[in-house]
């Protein structure tokens, strides 16, 4: 094993805790994300894995040795660490058995870039013994190395932050969303840098891990597909009219991005449809697990030119989506996320549901709120008189009171 993550400091993923508490009370834990968000290196460094057996099945002898002889990657130990296990799912049913035969005396981890397909596979082989979780490019807060803020959980209890205002200047969300939340992207210091690295993401991703997957023989159509929905993101999509554009089937489409979700890199948000007597759009609306993924393959790769872009509002809501989404996760059980648009255009940016709770989140750029900014959380709250709070996320300084159940804050307070 050669574990160069020790060589960079490392630093703590708001996740830990919870799979350190699921580990007590789980044999088998699954934990998947996009490749470069951190798996290997969370499980590497964060207690009690560190002392793990770990194995990856991205070397090619350990992937042998894994289809002719699985249980004996953990012989002699019974905590082991099994990286893109996905390669070899026969392993799952090796694993069943040694869980089955030995109750509560082994423990594994099975870590994986593709989630549906591992999901699936998981959960016919290991269906009641594993619990799973998802590892998401990282926060503002996690690259600080400050604690996950709990603003949202607040909220959902009906607790809201007294009005005042930051002290210091808020600072130009556009470099990181240019930049990006991939933790590799923390030792790079210029535009050129990250264009560069995302330049090689794209490609690794098209050219390796996609065909681990799925047979795809036109590589520049399924590029076309990504930067088509990445122009897209934050906004309803329309599969019928990137197949226009992409000049592709439907079929063929639909296929694609059901694959960049399998792959963690782009998402469908669903609308919020809990009131059946009003209209409204089911639609999803697109999102991409990164941002500045979303950004470079819009052709964007420069901090002015991103600025002036007229997709910077859909980016910048991107960026946010990316925080609420993570916060989200780490709620217990995960909280779910919609959006909420009406027939005659009213809306709502996100829909947080915990339970029977419910916090509606709207996001603006500009830096100075007026009422009229809340018409769409106030008919939300109208129609759904039960809901918790209603959340402006925005660029300024101050906290503020806007009804009995409506608060503006800074968007650094939700981001960590």
């Amino acid at each position: 094993m050669n574990n160069n993550s020790k060589s960079k400091p490392y630093r703590e993923r708001w996740i830990t805790p919870y799979l350190q508490s699921a580990i007590k009370d789980h044999s088998v834990i699954v934990l998947t994300g996009a490749r470069q968000v951190g798996k290997s290196t969370l499980l590497l460094n964060a207690e009690p894995f560190r002392n793990w057996r770990f194995h990856t099945l991205d070397d090619f002898d350990i992937l042998e040795q894994a289809r002719s002889n699985p249980e004996s990657l953990w012989a002699g130990t019974n905590q082991v660490i099994l990286d893109e296990v996905q390669k070899a799912p026969d392993i799952l049913l090796a694993i069943k058995k040694t869980v089955d035969r030995n109750p509560g005396r082994y423990q594994f981890v099975l870590s994986g870039s593709a989630n549906l397909l591992l999901m699936k596979q998981v959960s016919e082989s290991l269906a009641g013994r594993a619990i799973y979780f998802v590892l998401d490019p990282m926060s503002i807060g996690e690259m600080h190395n400050r604690s996950n803020p709990d603003v949202l959980v607040r909220l959902l209890n009906g607790e809201f932050p007294a009005e005042s205002s930051l002290q210091e200047e808020l600072p130009d969300p556009t470099e990181s969303i240019l930049r990006g939340f991939m933790p590799p992207l923390l030792n790079l210091n210029s535009s050129e840098a990250w264009t560069r690295w995302w330049e090689g993401y794209v490609a690794t991703y098209l050219e390796r891990d996609l065909r681990q997957i799925a047979q795809i023989d036109a590589l520049l159509d399924f590029r076309r597909v990504m930067e088509l929905a990445a122009l897209r993101s934050a906004q309803l999509i329309n599969q019928s009219e990137i197949s226009r554009d992409a000049g592709l089937s439907q079929p063929t489409t639909h296929r694609y991005l059901n694959l960049l979700e399998t792959t963690h890199l782009f998402e469908r948000l669903p609308a919020y449809t809990a009131n059946h007597t009003t209209r409204l759009l089911k639609a999803p609306k697109a999102f991409f697990n990164d941002p500045a993924l979303a950004v470079f393959l819009s052709g964007y790769f420069e901090l002015d030119d991103l600025r002036k872009a007229r997709e910077y509002g859909s980016y910048f809501e991107t960026f946010i989506y990316h925080h609420l989404r993570i916060l989200a996760r780490l709620m217990t059980p995960s909280a779910r996320l919609y959006f909420w648009r009406t027939i005659d255009g009213n809306e709502v940016d996100f829909v947080l549901e915990y339970g029977r709770r419910l916090l509606a989140v709207e996001v603006k750029r500009t830096d100075n709120l007026g009422y009229r900014d809340t018409a769409g959380l106030r008919l939300f709250l109208e129609k759904h008189p039960k809901t918790s709070a209603g959340l402006m996320v925005y660029g300024g300084k101050a906290i503020k009171r806007f009804d009995e159940k409506i608060v503006a804050i800074p968007w650094t307070l939700l981001t960590g």
